[in-house]
This record gives structure tokens, sequence and C-alpha cells, in this order.
């Protein structure tokens, strides 16, 4: 686990409300000169605090107004089986989302489509097609109401240990 302090986290807080900053203001908002700061954001990166620097696109900005909530059962829980599945996830540009979880179901895939009969090509295509899958049950989102990746970051958290800056 990487070692982060009190300003690591402030960065941090910074870069998720907007990662278009420049450095010379995020370093400005924590103290910091901005050579320092760039520091911290490459050693971020590097150790995969920062995993990604993305921007949200609207789905129906771009004709993809169709959001479903997917759980998925596999046949049976089996290393290879799950591994399989996890890759497909991986490749399939329609999953925004996908997790593995616990519960009734094998998987949680967040997925986006055109409109209800491209779902069901996909559904036949991904679902349908895979002998692993024992089933799946869909739910349409209704509405987005909140859209992000913004984690909850508490600066007296002891992951962000003592800082000679604090």
């Amino acid at each position: 686990m990487p070692e982060l302090d009190r300003l690591d986290g402030r960065i941090l807080q910074i870069v998720q409300k907007n990662n278009r900053r420049t450095s010379e203001e995020i370093a400005a908002q924590v103290n910091l000169s901005s050579s320092a700061c760039q520091r911290r954001l490459r050693r971020l990166r590097a150790e995969g605090v920062i995993e990604a620097d993305v921007s949200i696109v609207s789905p129906k900005a771009l004709g993809r107004p169709v959001t479903m909530i997917v759980l998925v059962s596999l046949e049976r829980e089996r290393a290879d089986i799950v591994d399989r599945f996890k890759n497909a996830i991986r490749s399939t540009r329609e999953v925004m989302l996908g997790f593995y979880v616990t519960g009734d179901a094998d998987f949680m895939l967040i997925v986006t489509s055109k409109s209800m009969e491209d779902y069901e090509q996909f559904t036949r295509r991904f679902f349908y097609e895979n002998p692993d899958i024992k089933g799946f049950k869909t739910m349409v989102a209704m509405d987005r109401v909140k859209a992000g990746y913004e984690f909850p970051i508490d600066l007296d958290d002891p992951v962000f240990g003592a800082s000679e800056y604090s």
C-alpha cells in the first residue's frame, strides 16, 4: 500500500473534482511549489493511487440513452469460468462497469445501449451465446441521478499518515 500524507489527500480531493486543473493551481491550494505538486501527482499515478484521468461523457449526447443494470449468474463458480467472464467484460465496449459480487448474482454490470432493440442484440451475443452463463436479470435505469467516480476522502483517516506539512 502506498504511503500517503495529508497533502496527497488534498491533492486527490482537488483532482477528483476537476482533473484539468493545472499543477500550478493545485499547488497554490495546498501550499506547495508547482514542481513538488507535479512530483506528487506523478508518484500518485505511478503507484496506482490515481488509476485514470477521465471525462464523464453524456450517454444521451452520444446516442446511447438506455442504461441497464444487469445481474449475471454463472453456471459454476470455478476460477477459470470467472476469469473468462471477467475478460469478456473487460473487452466488451457496451459494459461500462463490471463488478464481481457476493449475493444472489455473481456479477453486476452497467450496460449502455442505443435502444432496447440494441440491448436485445447485445444480450443474444454476450449472454445467450455464452455457455458459462446460467442466467441474467436486467433492470432498466429510468434516470441517471448521479455519475462520477469521486471517492470520499477523509484527511483524518490513518491512511494519510503524518506529514511534515500537515
